[in-house]
Formats: C-alpha cells, sequence, structure tokens
C-alpha cells in the first residue's frame, strides 16, 4: 500500500466522520417517533415517515420566507456599502485608508452578542424592535467589514490602465465605478453576496435579541421555538433543520468557483 492510498484511505475517513452528523439529521427526520429510542438504533429509516416534512410545510414556511427575505436584504445593503468602499479604499487612496482597514479588521472581531445588547438599545428607542427591516442592518454590520476586505483585495489587483483609459474617455468616477470596475469584479460581488446572505440566513443571536417577538421571524427562531413546544417530535425538527440547510447548500455548489476566487483575490502579488 502506497503512501498516497494511506493518505485517501485517512481522508475518506474523515470525510465520512465530518458528515455522519448531517446523514444522522437526515436519517432521523424519516424516523418514527416509536423508533426514535430503539436501542441499537437505527442506522437507516426502513420504517420511514413523512411526519417531519408535513410539520415543515404546516408549521414553518413562513419562517423560512422571512429568512429568504432578510437574506436578500442583507446582500443588497451589503453591496450597496462594500462596494464602493472597496473601490475607494483600493483605488482612489483616500488619506486614513490604511486605519479604516484596520478598523474593518478589528470590528470583525467584536462578539455578535455584545453587538446585540448595543442594538436593543437602539431599535428601543427608534421604536425598530421586532421588524425585518432591523434584522436586515443589524446582520449587515457583520457582512460590511467582510465585504469591504474583499472588494478592497480584489480591485487592488485590476489594472489602473483600465481607470485610466476610462477617464480619458470622459467617465467619472461613479461611472468608472459602475461600468468599469463592477463587470470585471463578479468574483468579489459573487464571494461577499454568499457570505452576507449565510451569516443572515444562520443568525440567531440578532433574531432572538432584537426579533424575539415580531410576527416575522426567522427560520433559526422557527426551529428554537419548535424545540421548545415539540420537544419530543425530533422528526419534525430534523427535518426542519434539512430543509433550511437546503438553500445554503445549493449556494456554495452554485458558487464554490467563485468564492474560491474571490477570496483569494489579492493574495499573490505579481
Amino acid at each position: 500500500m502506497t503512501r498516497q492510498h494511506v493518505k485517501t484511505g485517512l481522508g475518506l475517513i474523515f470525510t465520512a466522520i465530518m458528515l455522519f452528523p448531517i446523514y444522522w439529521m437526515i436519517n432521523v427526520s424519516f424516523t418514527k417517533d416509536t423508533d426514535m429510542r430503539a436501542d441499537p438504533p437505527h442506522l437507516f429509516p426502513w420504517n420511514g415517515t413523512l411526519e417531519g416534512y408535513r410539520a415543515v410545510v404546516d408549521q414553518q414556511m413562513p419562517y423560512l420566507g422571512s429568512s429568504l427575505l432578510i437574506g436578500l436584504g442583507t446582500v443588497a445593503l451589503t453591496l450597496l456599502i462594500s462596494a464602493p468602499a472597496g473601490f475607494a479604499l483600493a483605488k482612489l487612496r483616500p488619506k486614513g485608508g490604511g486605519a479604516l482597514s484596520f478598523v474593518l479588521l478589528i470590528a470583525q472581531m467584536i462578539p455578535g452578542v455584545i453587538m446585540a445588547m448595543g442594538f436593543y438599545a437602539i431599535y428601543l428607542r427608534l421604536g425598530v424592535l421586532n421588524t425585518i427591516g432591523g434584522l436586515i442592518l443589524a446582520d449587515s454590520t457583520i457582512a460590511v467589514p467582510f465585504g469591504v476586505l474583499i472588494f478592497t483585495a480584489f480591485m487592488s489587483g485590476i489594472p489602473d490602465e483600465l481607470i485610466n483609459a476610462a477617464r480619458i474617455d470622459g467617465a467619472s468616477t461613479w461611472r468608472t465605478f459602475r461600468s468599469v470596475i463592477l463587470p470585471v469584479s463578479r468574483n468579489a460581488i459573487v464571494t461577499v453576496s454568499l457570505f452576507a446572505f449565510l451569516w443572515a440566513w444562520s443568525d440567531f443571536v440578532f433574531a432572538t435579541t432584537l426579533d424575539g417577538g415580531g410576527d416575522h421571524q426567522p427560520i433559526t427562531l422557527g426551529i428554537y421555538h419548535y424545540i421548545g413546544n415539540n420537544n419530543q417530535q425530533w422528526n419534525a425538527i430534523m427535518a426542519t433543520a434539512v430543509i433550511a440547510s437546503i438553500p445554503a447548500t445549493l449556494l456554495l455548489i452554485l458558487a464554490q468557483r467563485y468564492v474560491a476566487a474571490g477570496v483569494t483575490a489579492g493574495a499573490v502579488k505579481d
């Protein structure tokens, strides 16, 4: 047995170990309540049921719709702020740009629960607690610093000749950004959009702090409430988790090529 075979075998074993919780989540989502405490546990739902998925359709769809709206809103707000900011830091080089980049890096290290407490006090005064707009704004504060850093790194690698050519043709700074820089920044746009959506989709801290009593709550709170109210129906809980994982999984599969290029942008200098 060659060293390559050993590495491949170890890789398969470690991959199976990491993916087993996902398999078990799917397995339990099809398992009947009466078989849940079987000893030994059923490794495959031979006598399966769709009761959990019917519960998702009946009870969890509004939460999924709210999460989708929050995720898309977070993506839009993040791109609206981070793309121009990244362009300014990369190509316009304002005074204090290096310090600003450092501040953005530090901002990503602030625990979300601390930010949530600050937002709660502000939202309480403004009267925007328990609103989708409030959650979009809060989630964007996590995504925007990351987005600015990604756009700055990516746009720094765009040749200055493109900008100079646009200026010679009479294009303004805004027109240059919109018509020249953005079209060639597709990888960075996809990367920032994906991470912003995933952060908003999986957020629990901001959701439970800022929207715990709202009429349009995200899926993370839907699962949380479902566990509290139906803590014996684990197939329904796991079915909700499976359905909630599908959008993120599809986005990761579709965007992985762009994400790899966007994240590594600026890492290597010519």
